[in-house]
């Protein structure tokens, strides 16, 4: 397997590795959110929030798109189900 591959599974799981952004995955997985819903929701700071935003989004696990003054954010689900075959892919036993 390449090393780019090995490195963005390294990221992936260490972006995984964390609760608060596992809890900020379990919001998105339900709908659509801004970033202030998702601090709102985790009872978190909004500068705090983005912090772990910014990680996910580095991964590609989620999108980020701009409406106005507000953030939405969504999963990238077909990027999460990438990085599960390229893992799959790694330990399969050929």
């Amino acid at each position: 397997m390449e090393v780019r591959v090995l490195k963005e599974l390294r990221e992936y799981y260490l972006a995984l590795s964390d609760a608060t952004r596992l809890r900020i995955l379990e919001l998105l997985a339900r709908r659509e959110l801004t970033v202030n819903e998702i601090a709102r929701g985790l009872r978190m700071s909004q500068p705090l929030v983005s912090w772990h935003l910014r990680r996910l989004v580095r991964t590609g696990l989620i999108k980020m798109e701009r409406e106005g003054r507000e953030v939405r954010c969504s999963i990238n689900r077909a990027r999460m189900q990438e990085y599960e075959r390229e893992f799959d892919s790694l330990i399969a036993s050929e």
